[in-house]
């Protein structure tokens, strides 16, 4: 059953050293998940798993151990997943940020696994997903990795878009009251269309959250670089 989750935004420039001189725009970002973890750990979990976006149409399983790092970014800076033997298939990206804020946190509250989402999983497919997740142990909790829509200005990397603004604000309130009808509401095609990574995450979350009765609080919003960032806790 799932008893806790935390959704986090997963943009490399979190990591301080990817991020170099300007690491300090994201500080109140960092702290809002240092802050959402907490939540996780006071939980008492079974066992985490760290739900992240990915390329495809398909959900892929990273057991503890797994590793991956940051020097497609010019950063020496190597992660792990948890405890346990490495595997010869690193991390995407959204995961190794998980796997950072983790580290960053010292979680050592339960065992941590990874579940890869495609962006083009059906909505359908991502709450079977999320189900399957609650099944695991009697407490799950879930960090939840992405991002909202990538184009609030011109800056931003898919340059502005009117419908950017709105999108973010559903998604700003569905993660922040834990609304999972609306979360599974999201349209897949919009998504892709506003960049917005978070789509297939969220609705992992959506479904795995149903009928757990847990409430959502909003930690963080804000859009730096044009692009919507969101921690919020269910608990």
């Amino acid at each position: 059953m799932l008893v806790a989750a935390a959704v986090c935004p997963c943009p490399p420039l979190l990591v301080p050293e990817v991020a170099a001189g300007a690491a300090p725009e994201l500080d109140a970002a960092r702290t809002a998940c240092s802050d959402a973890l907490a939540v996780l750990a006071a939980s008492r979990p079974d066992l985490l798993v760290a739900v992240g976006p990915d390329e495809g149409a398909a959900t892929v399983p990273y057991p503890a151990g797994s590793v991956g790092g940051f020097r497609g970014y010019g950063v020496d800076l190597a992660v792990r997943l948890g405890t346990g033997a490495p595997t010869d298939r690193p991390l995407p990206g959204s995961l190794a940020v998980g796997a950072w804020l983790l580290s960053r946190t010292g979680w050592a509250d339960a065992p941590v696994e990874g579940l890869a989402v495609g962006d083009r999983l059906a909505p359908e497919a991502c709450a079977e997903a999320g189900r399957e997740l609650a099944g695991r142990a009697a407490r799950v909790a879930l960090l939840v990795l992405g991002d909202g829509s990538a184009c609030r200005t011109v800056k931003a990397p898919g340059y502005l878009d009117e419908r950017a603004a709105g999108f973010d604000e559903r998604c700003a309130r569905a993660l922040g009251t834990a609304d999972t009808a609306a979360l599974a509401a999201l349209e897949p095609q919009l998504a892709r269309e506003l960049k917005a990574a978070g789509r297939a995450p969220w609705q992992v979350l959506a479904g795995a959250a149903r009928g757990a009765g847990l409430d959502g609080r909003l930690l963080y919003e804000d859009a730096p670089y044009g692009v919507g960032y969101f921690t919020a806790t269910w608990a």
